[in-house]
C-alpha cells in the first residue's frame, strides 16, 4: 500500500507556497539576505512546531516569509517544493501564494509573482509537471487591503488562475471581501476561499453564496449542518482537505478522530493535500499515507480520492483527460498485479 500510495500520480489542491519553507533553506536565504531570525539552529525552528490553533502557526508562518526578499528566493522556494511534488509523482499542482505577506514588507509584487511563475514554467519543462497559481487575500486584513491587492495583480492576471482567501477564519467572514470576489470574477478569475476549518459551516455557505467560489478550502465543519452536507453533496463542491494539518492545528485531536472517513462516506468530493508542509510533517504522499493508516482505507478508496483531485482541478480537458488515463492505467496495472 506505501508503494501504491506514492507512486499513484497525483494532483494537490491546496499548499500555500510560503508554507513549504523548509528551516534548512529558512536558514539559507536568512544568510543571503542578512536576516537574523530567533532561532540558533534547523532544530530550534523544527522545535517550534507545537502549534495550539491556527494563529499560533501563522506567527511562525509570517516570521518565516521575512527570509524571502529577492525574486531568486521565490524561484528557489517555488522550485523547491515542485521537486519534493515531482518526487511524490504530483502531475498537477494549484500553489496559493499571499502577496500581502510579501507587499506589506516593501517587496514589489512583480519580484514575488515573477520568481514563482519561473519555477512553475521550468517544472512544466524539466517535469512536466501543469500548475495553476492562486492569490489569496488575508482575511484578518481590510476588503479595502485585499482589493488593492487585486488591482495590483490585473497586469500579470495571465499568470494567475483564481484568487482566493486564507489567514486567520475566527472573526473574518467570507461576505466581509464580496466586492472583492465579484471583482475578480469580473476580471475572468475562479474563486475559491478557506472555509469551516476554525469558522462555522455558515463561513462555507457564505462562501458559496457571496464569493461563488468553485471549491472549499478545507470545509471539514460542513459536517455539523445537514443541510450544508446535501448541498455540497448535490452540487459536488470539491473540498480541499489537509488531514496532517487539522491534526497539527489541533482542529481533530488525533488522525483516528480526524471526520475525513465521514465525509467520504457522505459522498462528498473530498481531496487530499498538504497545506502547509514545511510546518505540519508532510506532503501530499504522507497526508495520503496517513489516512489510509488510520482508516484503513483500501486502494479503490485512495484512487477515489486522487481522482477527485484531477476532476476537481482547474485543468483545460485536453489536460485533464491525459491526467484521468494516466491515473487508470496506473490503477488498472496496479490491480492486475495485485
Amino acid at each position: 500500500m506505501q508503494t501504491f500510495i506514492t507512486d499513484i500520480p497525483k494532483s494537490e489542491l491546496h499548499i500555500h507556497i510560503e508554507g513549504s519553507l523548509e528551516p534548512e533553506l529558512m536558514f539559507e536565504l536568512a544568510t543571503r539576505n542578512g536576516i537574523r531570525l530567533r532561532f540558533s539552529s534547523v532544530d530550534e525552528v523544527r522545535a517550534a512546531y507545537r502549534f495550539t490553533d491556527l494563529q499560533s502557526f501563522l506567527e511562525l508562518y509570517y516570521e518565516g516569509a521575512r527570509v524571502l526578499i529577492e525574486e531568486r528566493d521565490f524561484y528557489d522556494l517555488t522550485w523547491a517544493y515542485l521537486g519534493r511534488a515531482h518526487g511524490q509523482n504530483v502531475r498537477h499542482t494549484e500553489i496559493f501564494f499571499d502577496p500581502q505577506t510579501h507587499t506589506d514588507r516593501g517587496i514589489p509584487f512583480e519580484t514575488v509573482i515573477t520568481g514563482i511563475h519561473n519555477a512553475l514554467l521550468d517544472a512544466r519543462d524539466r517535469f512536466g509537471l501543469s500548475s495553476r497559481l492562486i492569490l489569496c487575500f488575508l482575511r484578518d486584513l481590510s476588503a479595502e487591503a485585499a482589493m488593492r491587492t487585486l488591482e495590483q495583480a490585473l497586469p500579470w492576471k495571465d499568470r494567475i488562475a483564481a484568487v482566493g482567501l486564507d489567514s486567520s477564519e475566527r472573526g473574518n467572514p467570507p461576505g466581509k471581501f464580496a466586492a472583492v470576489f465579484d471583482h475578480a470574477r469580473a476580471e475572468g478569475f475562479l474563486t475559491v476561499a478557506h472555509a469551516g476549518e476554525e469558522g462555522p459551516p455558515a463561513y462555507i455557505v457564505e462562501a458559496l453564496d457571496r464569493l461563488g467560489v468553485s471549491r472549499i478550502d478545507h470545509g471539514v465543519r460542513c459536517t455539523e449542518d445537514p443541510e450544508l452536507v446535501r448541498r455540497l453533496r448535490g452540487e459536488r463542491v470539491p473540498l480541499t482537505v489537509c488531514p496532517l494539518s487539522n491534526v497539527k492545528l489541533r482542529v481533530f485531536d488525533d488522525m483516528k478522530a480526524h471526520n475525513i472517513r465521514e465525509l467520504m462516506d457522505l459522498g462528498l468530493c473530498v481531496t487530499v493535500n498538504s497545506d502547509d508542509p514545511a510546518y505540519f510533517g508532510g506532503y501530499v504522499t504522507e497526508n495520503l499515507l496517513a489516512v489510509q493508516e488510520a482508516f484503513a482505507l483500501s486502494r479503490e478508496e485512495i484512487y477515489g480520492l486522487v481522482l477527485n483531485g484531477f476532476q476537481a482541478a482547474f485543468l483545460d480537458n485536453g489536460r485533464r483527460n491525459e491526467l484521468l488515463d494516466e491515473l487508470e492505467t496506473f490503477y488498472q496495472d496496479n490491480e492486475d498485479q495485485a
